[in-house]
């Protein structure tokens, strides 16, 4: 364990439980994190774990080496608020609020005229809550080696990372893997029904369809080779694969996915600016 690392989330909810079950006990122990949430339920589930709680921001805050805001879009201005009188000048601040750019909480958090420079953005995704997520991760210019290796580090108890450059690219990040586990979970609740509609069970339908979304998965991410080879190595000429994937080509089913990712890419960038205030 690092006996350094000392943190608090702002906002105790199933991300930030996530990221406290992968580190309490490997990277900082349940006495070094601190939770705000204005939530007693969720307060007391963390002082169960042997953490410390508080519906407010208060002095415990400054003796934390990070700080995790973990809220909603809407309520992270008042947070940052909230907070900002605790901060101090070895305060690493990591965002995983969705939408709201590293500039803008940065200036939340600062002075006039002087931005908070150590400020790590990311964006999680659900299967974090299981251990298998992936995060993209950027850091503004400011952020020293360290701090970096300190956050990819936290975030990597949740799964894997990835850096990107800035905020534009962040904001790829939301629509391919922030947004990806619902596409996924569409295409699934789509196969179980075309099973279920060709004859198989509840249970049938879903045990094949799950083995089959995963085995596949699974053999991309092994195989050197790129998707598009293993497709062709499943489709014969003139058979099953072949017929179905003639449909997924005459729907257009390549462009529906890459327009549905621009809508989410533009839609974070818009609500950037929405709540840019």
């Amino acid at each position: 364990m690092d006996s350094e690392l000392t943190l608090s989330f702002i906002g105790g909810g199933n991300m930030a439980t996530a990221l406290g079950a992968g580190l309490i006990g490997k990277r900082c122990a349940a006495q070094d994190v601190h939770v705000i949430d204005p939530t007693e339920a969720v307060l007391q589930q963390w002082r169960q774990k042997g953490a410390s709680a508080a519906a407010a921001p208060g002095a415990q805050l400054s003796a934390c080496r990070v700080w995790v805001f973990a809220v909603k879009p809407q309520h992270l201005k008042a947070a940052a608020q909230a907070c900002r009188p605790f901060l101090t000048p070895g305060t690493l601040v990591v965002s995983i609020a969705a939408g709201i750019t590293s500039g803008t909480l940065a200036r939340w958090l600062g002075e006039p005229g002087r931005p908070w420079q150590r400020l790590v953005r990311c964006m999680p995704n659900t299967p974090a809550l299981i251990g298998a997520g992936i995060t993209g991760l950027m850091a503004l210019p400011a952020v020293s080696d360290d701090d970096r290796a300190l956050a990819q580090q936290m975030l990597r108890a949740v799964g894997e990372t990835v850096w990107v450059d800035d905020d534009a690219a962040l904001d790829a990040v939301t629509a391919l893997s922030g947004s990806g586990p619902a596409y996924v979970f569409l295409f699934l609740e789509a196969m179980l029904q075309g099973g279920r509609d060709l004859g198989l069970n509840d249970e049938q339908a879903r045990k094949l369809a799950l083995a089959t979304l995963s085995g596949a998965t699974q053999l991309a991410a092994l195989s050197p080779e790129p998707p598009a080879t293993l497709r062709e190595r499943v489709t014969s000429k003139g058979g099953t694969t072949a017929a179905a994937l003639a449909v997924f080509q005459q729907r257009g089913f390549a462009g529906i996915v890459q327009q549905a990712m621009r809508a989410a890419c533009d839609r974070a960038a818009e609500l950037a600016q929405e709540l840019d205030a």
